[in-house]
């Protein structure tokens, strides 16, 4: 089939059909644009999905130890993953097939101009011909019908007999001029008529043919480029979708890693007094009184004893006194094993208290040595209370490491446990009952250092201002409930969203 032969008198047909095709390749162009666009905000949404899932800031370690917090924090990294899968998706859709083929539609548009250029250039010569034509036949049969007039006239006088001779000759002149000159436009009308048809022969059967057939292949050629097209939209997300599986194989993994009878177990390890519960409380038989007094005195220290491992808390560090000695856990009443593990955890989060604060120090005794330098960036003396402070609870925390690291040393030195009813009742036991139950009694410690990620104007009650890429002291974490509290530099003190800060 071939649209020179075939469709040779169907010019319109093909070019609106040509237009149309190419406004069919353009409309996929941005098809692909667009479905490019919504994997690049799909990719982003993921991005913003997982950042608000994920964990912010140093979180309890024993957190990490649970199969199923770790797979929740794999889960949100898969995703990420995934979502640079959808971002390189919406890139190759853009340059393997957009690019491409916003470039050939250019070419085509043209390639198209100049083949229809040329068929009307061809049927404006067939057009010049055919005028020319018609030009000849008008002058052949103008100066046939002035001929014609010059024999009959000629005849005319030929039959006169009072026509002279002279007359007679000079019609006879005028006949043969009159003639001569209409032979002279007959033979240019049939040379003008011979190369009309050669004209018309050339255009009908070689120059349309030929001007329609390119066309025919440029869109055939169209044809193969949108097929393709189609074809790399499909192909170009199946190159990522071994990437992409990976992710979601990742993410099914984490599922079935999770052991909850792991989990479990780390909980009871890490909580677990090794404590006995208590036992019955024997009768009192007050008819006795010798056995009264003493029964009342070992009584009243056992369930002293009892409450204190029934509701002992995590000591919380009281306002500081120059004069009060840290305290220090009592683990004694504890199996010698779990004494020592106890033991050890408290050394370790002292060690890394104590770096936390010697790192802060060091960073105030930097910072005040370039406010010393330059006092416009700030006021050394301002950092005093703060200096002080960090070098009181470094003192503070050497001191609680001695006293742990020798009840460490004590354990391991082959001290047995000790037996609740037969141990002696320190001081600190009189007020046993307010150390279980204080909880609102804190004191600010400084725990990190952090920056500034965005401008807060602080304008909610507790709240304090803050600048984008200000250094800060990080006071207390978050504690889930989207805001943390920081300390700035000139000592003002407040909380702030915890999404607003990065700890460095």
């Amino acid at each position: 089939m071939d649209w020179g032969f075939d469709l040779w008198d169907q010019q319109d047909v093909i070019e609106r059909h040509t237009q149309c095709g190419l406004e069919q390749l353009e409309r996929y162009v941005k098809f692909v644009k667009e479905r490019a666009e919504i994997e690049q905000n799909y990719a982003k949404q993921l991005r913003n999905l997982s950042k608000k899932y994920s964990r912010r800031g140093v979180k309890e370690d024993q957190e990490m130890k649970l199969t199923n917090q770790q797979a929740f924090q794999e889960v949100l990294n898969e995703l990420n993953e995934y979502a640079v899968q959808r971002e390189q998706l919406s890139e190759n859709m853009t340059v393997t097939i957009c690019v491409d083929l916003t470039k050939n539609l250019h070419e085509l548009r043209q390639e198209r101009k100049n083949y229809f250029l040329e068929i009307k250039k061809c049927q404006q010569n067939l057009e010049s011909t055919i005028k020319q034509l018609d030009l000849s036949k008008k002058r052949f049969e103008k100066e046939w019908k002035e001929a014609e007039k010059a024999i009959q006239q000629t005849e005319r006088i030929q039959q006169d007999p009072n026509t002279t001779k002279a007359d007679v000759d000079k019609a006879k002149q005028q006949e043969n001029s009159r003639t001569h000159v209409a032979d002279a436009s007959k033979k240019d009308y049939a040379l003008q008529l011979q190369k009309y048809n050669n004209e018309q022969n050339n255009f009908y059967h070689s120059e349309i043919p030929s001007a329609l057939k390119k066309l025919q292949n440029m869109e055939e050629r169209r044809i193969r480029m949108l097929a393709d097209g189609y074809v790399q939209f499909s192909e170009t997300e199946k190159t990522l979708l071994p990437n992409i599986n990976k992710c979601l194989d990742a993410i099914s993994t984490a599922g079935r890693n999770i052991n909850e009878k792991q989990d479990t177990a780390a909980l009871i390890e890490q909580y677990k007094s090794g404590a006995a519960p208590p036992a019955d409380v024997e009768f009192e038989d007050y008819s006795q009184s010798v056995k009264t007094t003493m029964n009342n005195e070992n009584t009243a220290q056992l369930h002293k004893a009892r409450i204190k491992l029934l509701f002992h808390k995590k000591n919380k560090i009281t306002s500081p006194d120059k004069n009060t000695p840290p305290s220090v856990e009592d683990f004694t009443g504890l199996p010698p094993d779990q004494r020592k593990k106890r033991l050890q955890d408290k050394i370790d989060n002292i060690n890394r208290e104590l770096q936390k604060e010697m790192e802060q120090s060091e960073a105030m005794n930097k910072m005040k040595g370039v406010y010393e330098q330059n006092s416009k960036l700030g006021d050394p003396s301002s950092l005093e209370p703060q200096i002080t402070e960090t070098v009181q609870n470094i003192a503070s925390l050497k001191e609680k490491l001695n006293k742990y690291q020798a009840q460490l040393s004590e354990a391991g030195g082959g001290s047995g446990s000790h037996n609740l009813s037969s141990s002696s009742v320190s001081p600190s036991d009189e007020n046993i009952y307010e150390f279980g139950f204080d909880e609102d009694f804190d004191v600010d410690v400084p725990i990190g250092q952090c920056k500034a990620l965005y401008n807060y104007d602080g304008d909610s009650e507790g709240a304090v201002c803050i600048q984008k890429d200000e250094q800060l002291t990080l006071m207390v974490e978050d504690q889930g409930d989207g805001w943390a509290r920081v300390q700035r530099a000139n000592g003002d003190m407040g909380y702030v969203p915890a999404s607003y800060i990065q700890i460095i």
